[in-house]
């Protein structure tokens, strides 16, 4: 078998997106044959000795697609840096997974378990502009103006400007309205930001679709696997959003998904130390 890069390998492995992997291999956590590994290098699974954590990669996991509805106050993680639950307790499942679009502790909607390296790193990467859409709660009625700055683009407090988006009014709700956004980006409470700096504050978020995967019928904490078709729908390509479209197609009856399952928070995954490098060169 040929070398690859050992990010990728990584990544195929489960053990998170190339950039997660990257982040491992840079904080000294990967070795190759015993030795620390670096940036840049390749290997064959098949011939070299890789670890993470001192524990051998599992050459041969099976790849595990989860559509999940993360609730508000639960963490886009697979590992909680304090005592909140987060997205991995939801789902009691064997094996290594992590969440692919991610959202803020405050936000709730569709998040994409997975293992499957790949596939997060084609859904999370800028170069291919996976569109993700939003059905956002804010507390006053915009207007016309409002909106169309929103589309255009809008310079941040940190100075950032955000790319075009796809806004439209969906519906009053009391003093309020309901927004419906498709982003193609997704910075760090981008959608909070702009709607403070443009006078409409946001009070929910719910995502309701990532690529060609679609949130459908799920409620708070509940998730499903996903169907062989919602895979390589995601793998394939992006659907085209416009107003007044973010439905499902329709699911031939033998492909639809299995029922969805809602669960209590549970402990699963594993830490391990890392092992520092030595204080040598690094080899490019």
């Amino acid at each position: 078998m040929p070398e690859e890069r050992l990010q990728k390998i990584l990544a195929r492995a489960g053990l998170g997106s190339r950039r997660a992997c990257e982040e491992l291999i840079t904080a000294g956590r990967v070795t190759v044959n015993g030795e620390f590994a670096v940036l840049g290098m390749k290997a064959d699974p098949e011939r070299d000795l890789i670890e993470v954590d001192g524990r051998p990669i599992q050459s041969t996991q099976p790849l595990i697609y989860i559509a999940l509805y993360k609730p508000r106050g639960v963490i886009s993680a697979a590992k909680s840096p304090d005592r909140r639950p987060t997205v991995r307790d939801l789902v009691p499942v064997p094996g290594q997974i992590y969440p692919v679009g991610r959202l803020d502790v405050d936000s709730e909607g569709l998040i994409l378990m997975t293992n499957d390296g790949e596939l997060a790193n084609k859904l999370t990467h800028p170069r291919y502009g996976h569109e993700k859409e939003y059905r956002v709660l804010v507390a006053r009625r915009p207007d016309h103006d409002q909106l169309q700055v929103w589309r255009r683009g809008v310079v941040l407090e940190d100075g950032y400007r955000t790319a075009p988006a796809e806004v439209h009014f969906e519906s009053a709700s009391g003093k309020g309205a309901w927004l419906r956004l498709i982003m193609r980006e997704g910075r760090k409470r981008q959608i909070r930001e702009v709607g403070k700096t443009i006078g409409l504050p946001v009070v929910k978020i719910i995502r309701v679709r990532i690529g060609t995967l679609h949130l459908g019928g799920l409620k708070p904490r509940e998730w499903r696997h996903l169907t062989p078709e919602e895979v390589e729908g995601l793998k394939g390509g992006q659907v085209k959003s416009g107003p007044g479209r973010g439905k499902g197609r329709a699911i031939p009856e033998k492909a639809r998904p299995r029922p969805p399952t809602r669960s209590r928070p549970g402990k699963s995954g594993e830490s391990g130390r890392p092992r520092r490098p030595s204080e040598r060169g690094k080899r490019w």
